[in-house]
């Protein structure tokens, strides 16, 4: 233990949710077209507490779709892990829940939160269901009762600044026998727009019994530690902070240990993640699949490197992935060889809305 800790940064606690432990409550977020399995593994290497798959349309999971399984895949990577569903029938929900525990899900996570139009609108899920407390209690409390493991929700602080009913939709959760709550700190209409409102999910922390997770806009150590500090809450949970960092959870937990700011891994040994990643997304995807699906990683890891914007648009134009791995080799080792460092990311307003779960 460093003797430079500072009381100032918030200390975290193992988390114990009745048949599942997560010793160190920093939590990679579910996110649609981005925590595949071949992230997960390799954040959960990299020390990430938990980590949560991208959110799965529970009529999908009940029909087997052949896509639907491979999202809802946990293996490789230790326990414990966790499985996020969408859905608006209560005997659906609770049918994907079983199945996906059958599948190793060790935790079973519901997703309130999703603001996209095609799963809010459409299919009255996700975010919608704040807006119902009647049947979100349905879906709750069915979803409980399918399965013997234990059961999480995910959710925004309402619909919108008119309707901030979060902590009263925590309160009927632990009712329903939810474990813990994590509440990204916007309404669905900022869907990622504007800042996160750490302070508000305090309401939710101060509703309920059981644990609680604040979520949004933390891209670093101090934004993690600020987090907790205004909501006082039991763990962080890090969604787009992570694009191109799987290692930032990790960076984050040392910091809230330590008191000590530790910094990003080094050039070298972020290019030698980027190449692994690279490979076990072809490995997972198929080669042509994966070339397609890697593009946004790449980009990703690169951002803040000088060149990067004629990388990313180079590696756009490949279409064979010889031809990228190549490039990516090309690109980073002179980096490497000079001791470049990376540009630290800025808080910024996403245009990966709809790549996002929740």
């Amino acid at each position: 233990m460093s003797t430079n800790y500072s009381p100032a940064v918030p200390r975290l606690r193992p988390i114990d949710l009745g048949g599942a432990r997560i010793a160190t409550p920093v939590i990679l977020a579910p996110m649609s077209g981005v925590t595949d399995l071949p992230f997960r593994r390799l954040a959960r290497g990299l020390g990430t507490g938990l980590v949560v798959s991208e959110m799965i349309a529970s009529n999908a999971m009940v029909r087997e779709n052949r896509n639907t399984l491979k999202m809802a895949e946990v293996d490789g990577f230790g326990t414990p892990s966790s499985v996020q569903l969408a859905g608006c029938d209560p005997q659906v929900m609770g049918d994907a829940a079983k199945l996906v525990v059958d599948r190793g899900a060790a935790i079973v996570d519901i997703n309130f939160g999703c603001p996209v139009k095609k799963v809010a609108l459409g299919q009255q899920a996700g975010s919608a269901l704040m807006r119902d407390e009647i049947q979100a209690a349905r879906i709750l409390e069915g979803t409980v009762k399918a399965v013997s493991v234990p059961v999480t929700l995910k959710m925004r602080m309402g619909w919108d600044h008119q309707s901030l009913n979060a902590p009263r939709l925590a309160k009927i959760a632990e009712e329903c026998g939810i474990r813990m709550v994590t509440v990204h700190g916007r309404t669905r209409q900022m869907f990622y727009n504007g800042t996160a409102d750490w302070t508000f999910v305090r309401q939710v922390k101060d509703a309920v019994g059981i644990p609680v997770i604040v979520n949004g806009d933390i891209l670093g150590p101090e934004d993690a530690a600020e987090a907790l500090r205004r909501s006082g809450a039991d763990g962080v949970m890090i969604g787009r902070g992570c694009y191109g960092r799987p290692w930032l959870p990790r960076v984050v937990a040392d910091y809230l240990e330590t008191g000590e700011l530790a910094g990003e891994p080094e050039l070298a040994v972020q290019f030698a993640t980027l190449l692994a990643h690279y490979e076990a997304m072809l490995d997972h995807h198929g080669r042509d699949p994966g070339l397609r699906l890697a593009r946004k990683h790449v980009a990703w890891y690169s951002k803040g490197l000088p060149g990067s914007a004629e990388f990313r648009a180079e590696v756009n134009r490949l279409d064979r992935v010889e031809a990228v791995l190549d490039l990516i080799r090309r690109f980073y080792e002179p980096l490497v060889e000079r001791g470049v460092a990376r540009e630290r990311p800025v808080r910024e307003a996403s245009g990966d809305a709809e790549l996002m779960a929740a």
